[in-house]
C-alpha cells in the first residue's frame, strides 16, 4: 500500500504505533508521507546520560549504551505486546508510550534513572510529556514505523517535537514544558524496572570493510540523498552494516557479563544471577562456536537475522548512523558532507574507529524477534556530536562546518 494512501486512514489512538504503515528500507523513512500526527494523548519520554564523554574516556562505553537502552527495554516489557516505537542515540534514546502506560512508565523512568546511578555510577536525565503539551510549544510529532524484518521495529520521528522536549529536560528552554515532563525521584521506590530480554553479549564489531564511520548529521534540507550518497561510497567494499556472520563473536564470559546479571537480578541475589546468566551465556557461546540447534533456536539463522534488524536514528532534522566503511571511502565521505554542508548550512560530525559496539534487547530468539543497537567504537556518536559541536564553535555558529578524527549519542547534539 502506498505511504501516502496509508496517510490519508486515520488510525485509532490505542493502536497508533502498530497501525503504521511498515518501512522496510531506511530510505523509505525519508518520505514525509510514510508519517503521521501522533495522538495527543500519547506520551513521548527523552533520556541523556550526563556526562557521557567523561565516562566513555574513563573506559565506560559498553556500560553507557547499556543504560541508554535501559528506558526502551522498560517500556516496550512494560507495553507488551502493543508496539511502541522507540530509538537509541548511543547515550540516550527517544520512546513513546500510549495513554494507559503513561504513569506507569514516568515511575519505570524513575526505577530505570535511579539503577543507572547505583548499579553504574551514572546520572541519567529523564522526562515524559505528553505529545498535545509539545504542541502547546508550537512543535508537532510525526511517527513512522522503520521495520527492517517483521516484527522488529524502531521509531523514527519529525516534526520538531523530540527536539523541543530535550531542550527542556536540559534546561534550554521551555521551562513549564520541564516542569510538567519532570519525573520525581519519590517515584523510585527501589524496585526494579524490568528490562527482560536487555543485553550485550557480544565482543567488539570490527569492521571489516576497513573502518566503523559513525555520522550525524544536523539540519540538512535533503537528508534523503545524503543518506544515498554516504551509503553509496561507503558500500564500495561491501555491505555496509556494521554486523554481519562475519564480525559476529560471542565469546565467553561476555565482557558486559555484570551489567546483565544486575539489569535482571531485580533485587534478587546477584550470585545466583551470575550463575544463571553465566550457565546461559556459556551455553549461547557454544551454539554459536558449533552452529548446533537448541530446539527452536538457530544460531545460524539468528546471526544472519542481527544484520537486518540493527538500528536506524533518524528525528526532527538530525540523522545518525555507524557504517563498516570501505577505507578508501573515508575521506569522500567527509569530502561530500564537508562540501555539501558549505552549500546547505548544515551541521554534520564524525568518528572513525576500528570498531562498533552492540547492544540487543531480544524479546524471542527463536521466532526472530530481536533488535540490535550500534555504536561506533571509542566514543562512537558522543564523540562526534562533540566534534560537531567544536566545529560549530570554531566557525563562530556557523553552521557548515565539521570535523572528522580518529580517537581512542547524542541524539540531538544542537
Amino acid at each position: 500500500m502506498p505511504a501516502s494512501e496509508a496517510r490519508a486512514r486515520p488510525v485509532p489512538a490505542a493502536g497508533f504505533f502498530a497501525g503504521l504503515p511498515p518501512l522496510a528500507s531506511q530510505q523509505a523513512t525519508f518520505d514525509d508521507a510514510a508519517y503521521r500526527s501522533a495522538p495527543d494523548d500519547w506520551a513521548l519520554a527523552v533520556t541523556d546520560i550526563v556526562g557521557s564523554t567523561r565516562a566513555i574516556a574513563a573506559g565506560r562505553h559498553k556500560t553507557v549504551n547499556f543504560a541508554a537502552a535501559m528506558a526502551i527495554g522498560a517500556a516496550k516489557n512494560l507495553c507488551a505486546p502493543e508496539p511502541i516505537p522507540f530509538l537509541f542515540g548511543g547515550d540516550g534514546a527517544v520512546l513513546m508510550v500510549p495513554p494507559q502506560h503513561a504513569a506507569a512508565m514516568r515511575q519505570a523512568l524513575a526505577r530505570v534513572r535511579g539503577a543507572a546511578r547505583r548499579d553504574h555510577g551514572l546520572e541519567l536525565r529523564v522526562g515524559i510529556a505528553p505529545v498535545a503539551e509539545l504542541r502547546r510549544c508550537g512543535a508537532d510529532l510525526r511517527v513512522a514505523r522503520f521495520e527492517p524484518t517483521p516484527g522488529n521495529h524502531f521509531g523514527v520521528f519529525a516534526g520538531g517535537g523530540v527536539g523541543v522536549l530535550e531542550d527542556a529536560i536540559r534546561g534550554r528552554a521551555w521551562p513549564q514544558l520541564a516542569a510538567l515532563a519532570a519525573v520525581p525521584e519519590a517515584l523510585d521506590d527501589g524496585v526494579a524496572a524490568d528490562l527482560s530480554g536487555l543485553s550485550c553479549r557480544w565482543a567488539p564489531l570490527h569492521s571489516h570493510n576497513g573502518k566503523m564511520l559513525t555520522l550525524i548529521v544536523h539540519g540538512a534540507p535533503r537528508p534523503g540523498e545524503i543518506h544515498a550518497e554516504v551509503l553509496r561510497l561507503a558500500a564500495k567494499a561491501g555491505d555496509a552494516r556494521p554486523a554481519g556472520l562475519h564480525n559476529l563473536r560471542a565469546p565467553w564470559p561476555p565482557a558486559a557479563f555484570m551489567l546483565e546479571v544486575r539489569a535482571r537480578a531485580r533485587g534478587g541475589s546477584l550470585l545466583l544471577w551470575a550463575l544463571r546468566v553465566a550457565a546461559e551465556t556459556l551455553l549461547g557461546s557454544l551454539l554459536f562456536a558449533t552452529g548446533l540447534k537448541a530446539g527452536r533456536f538457530d544460531p545460524g539463522r539468528y546471526r544472519a537475522e542481527i544484520a537486518a534488524n540493527t538500528d536506524f536514528c533518524k528525528h526532527d532534522a538530525t540523522l545518525c548512523m555507524v557504517l563498516d566503511c570501505a577505507l578508501d571511502a573515508v575521506e569522500p565521505v567527509q569530502r561530500l558532507l564537508a562540501r555539501r554542508a558549505a552549500a546547505e548550512g548544515f551541521e554534520w560530525g564524525a568518528q572513525v574507529s576500528a570498531t562498533a559496539l552492540m547492544t540487543c534487547l531480544v524479546s524471542a530468539a527463536a521466532e526472530g524477534l530481536h533488535v540490535h543497537f550500534i555504536d561506533g567504537g571509542d566514543g562512537g556518536y558522543t564523540e562526534a556530536a562533540t566534534r560537531m559541536k567544536a566545529a560549530r564553535a570554531a566557525a563562530g555558529g556557523s553552521d557548515a562546518a565539521a570535523v572528522l578524527g580518529e580517537a581512542p549519542g547524542r541524539l540531538r547534539a544542537s
